[in-house]
């Protein structure tokens, strides 16, 4: 490993006010960081941050990866049937509209992991480690964060929708840690709750009056940041880039192409949030953990993910953002490969994911599970790769180490390397 050459900061004026911020109004304000370079000797300089801004979705249950992306025939194939798609690569019908995008994505077929319960295995997949002691770790939104710096002047550089904000900015500063949007229909909550400008700054006025005496007590620079706190917060509620979390400002065609559910609604608010500057937005879709009944569950979650995701796609790539977009398709492991005709257990051994645009190849399959759908058979991928080759993709640099509060020295990925076969 190269020389250790960056460590967490100690609290600042700024990280005290962001952390304020992030507290009382939900909203991140993220520090700069000088921008990351490619080794020109090793990577591809034509995809390399090509992706300036990042949709994870996450599929939260466990995707059954041979009843989705990778269909098999013999013991192992389940109730859907395998239909053509726009590549030259085959899917389930469970994802007729997926399948007219395929030539879009690039699929991988070849994940492995070691995590088969819930929490764990999610916490890994958002963040490459394994949940161990006390340290948290960083997903891929707080390590642009650090790497990338802010995305936005008031925006925040980090978004979760339908899910809570932890596994967020793990050992980072808690600037770094994701906007939470529980409903993304309802956008960001309470953001006027304090009245009109006037009456914030009289409250907030009121407020400083009574620390007034604290201030002088303990004269501290973290104490004393605590009146630039004031004017940040200010200037978030009267910025007019917060309209980007108000979906009223789409047509109702647009978001009944979507969907009207919390994931389709999810997607086109991370399309509006990567438009106006965000970065990193990840968009959560429940009820993927089908150990019965598989057939009739699938038959009501699938829909759901293949119109929201298609409109994604199929949106981006008219306002020209697809490139420079790269949407994920995550899930925190897969399903056995026995199937009894009602449902599949879990199976971290073997799954699949998806990315789409942002420099990654289109209509590409990399790696193969075996014919069972049980091993990967060839070009494995894991879960650190996998990272490192999403922030490989958005111009990180994956050999820059940060080092944990424990004073381990930490990577993106845990020190493995980007798959440059992905991409263009």
């Amino acid at each position: 490993m190269k020389q250790l050459l960056n460590s967490l900061d100690t609290l600042t004026r700024r990280n005290f006010v962001e952390r304020c911020a992030a507290t009382a109004f939900g909203l991140s304000v993220l520090r700069a960081a000088p921008l990351a370079a490619a080794d020109s000797t090793t990577q591809k300089q034509d995809a390399f941050g090509k992706a300036k801004r990042v949709i994870w979705l996450m599929l939260s249950g466990g995707l059954s990866h041979i009843d989705s992306f990778d269909p098999k025939e013999g013991k192992s194939k389940g109730p859907a049937k395998t239909i053509r798609t726009s590549a030259d690569f085959q899917v389930t019908d469970f994802f007729p509209k997926f399948a007219t995008v395929a030539d879009r994505v690039c699929l991988i077929r070849s994940m492995e992991a070691k995590i088969g319960v819930h929490a764990p295995a999610q916490y890994f997949m958002r963040t490459a480690f394994e949940k161990r002691g006390t340290i948290l770790h960083p997903n891929l939104g707080a390590w642009g964060s650090h790497y990338l710096g802010r995305s936005s002047d008031t925006l925040p550089s980090s978004v979760c929708i339908n899910r809570r904000s932890d596994q967020g900015n793990g050992f980072f500063p808690s600037s770094y840690a994701p906007l939470a949007i529980g409903d993304p229909a309802q956008g960001i909550n309470d953001v006027k709750s304090i009245g009109s400008t006037s009456e914030a700054k009289n409250r907030l006025a009121l407020l400083n009056g009574l620390d007034a005496d604290f201030r002088r007590k303990f004269n501290d620079k973290s104490v004393e940041a605590y009146n630039g706190f004031y004017d940040d917060a200010l200037a978030l509620m009267k910025s007019k880039e917060l309209q980007a979390f108000d979906l009223s400002g789409e047509s109702q065609e647009q978001r009944e192409a979507y969907g009207d559910n919390s994931f389709g609604q999810g997607c086109l608010l991370a399309r509006r949030l990567v438009d106006s500057g965000v970065r990193f937005v990840e968009v959560k879709h429940d009820g993927w953990d089908h150990h019965k009944a598989l057939a009739d569950e699938m038959s009501e979650v699938a829909p759901v993910f293949d119109q929201a995701f298609t409109a994604l796609i199929t949106d981006l790539e008219q306002r020209g953002m697809l490139d420079s977009t790269l949407v994920v398709v995550a899930t925190e492991f897969g399903r056995k490969p026995d199937f009894s005709g009602d449902g599949r257990s879990h199976h971290p051994v073997c799954f699949s994911t998806v990315l789409a645009g942002g420099g990654t190849k289109a209509g590409f399959v990399y790696g193969k599970s075996d014919d069972a759908g049980y091993y990967p058979e060839d070009d494995a991928v894991s879960v650190g790769a996998f990272h490192a080759s999403i922030a490989y993709a958005a111009g990180m640099d994956i050999e820059k180490p940060a080092t944990s509060p424990s004073g381990r020295p930490m990577t993106i990925g845990d020190e493995e390397p980007p798959i440059l076969e992905l991409f263009t």
